[in-house]
């Protein structure tokens, strides 16, 4: 942002501020904060996230703040402390996985991207991902890579049930 730093807290929250707004209004450059993770924030953060969105120019929000983590962020978000913080949520999104529809896409999309062809995994294996991974994305992503890497060590050509069985009782063993 271009500030100084070495300045006090409250100083610093209106260096913020000002730029916040000289970038907004001067500059037309709208501020996006992105926080991932956002559960592992804590109460003296998001109070501080909150100071720095209470700016009253002109009633306008000169910053986006995007919190993304984990549902656990929610009972996090509804808790007294965080009331002038929640206020100030514009959109409440809450994801909950793929679809049954979704994950063969979802498999077949990253496959593609990375190099492979749409024959190298098998309907049963798909099945199974789902199955395990009830949608959850970071679950597909972790036995894939383990049922690739599973299927390669086998000389498999073809990811089938056997090898994502093998592949999910590596991941069930690892939590």
């Amino acid at each position: 942002m271009g500030l100084e730093s070495g300045f006090g807290k409250g100083q610093m929250f209106r260096s913020i501020q000002e730029r916040l707004y000289y970038l907004y209004k001067e500059k037309r450059q709208p501020f996006i904060c992105i926080l991932d993770e956002a559960q592992y924030l804590n109460s003296n953060i998001l109070r501080d996230l909150k100071m720095l969105m209470n700016q009253k120019y002109d009633s306008v929000n000169c910053f986006s703040l995007i919190l993304s983590g984990e549902p656990y962020l929610n009972h996090i978000l509804e808790k007294q402390v965080n009331e002038a913080l929640r206020q100030r949520i514009v959109v409440h999104y809450n994801f909950h996985g793929l679809t049954d529809q979704e994950v063969p896409d979802y498999i077949r999309k990253k496959i593609r991207a990375a190099g492979g062809g749409p024959d190298i995994i098998d309907t049963a294996a798909i099945s199974s991902v789902h199955s395990y991974s009830q949608g959850n994305t970071r679950l597909i992503d972790n036995v894939m890579t383990d049922a690739m890497t599973i299927g390669s060590q086998m000389e498999k050509k073809v990811i089938d049930a056997d090898v994502m069985l093998a592949a999910i009782n590596n991941q069930t063993l690892s939590r």
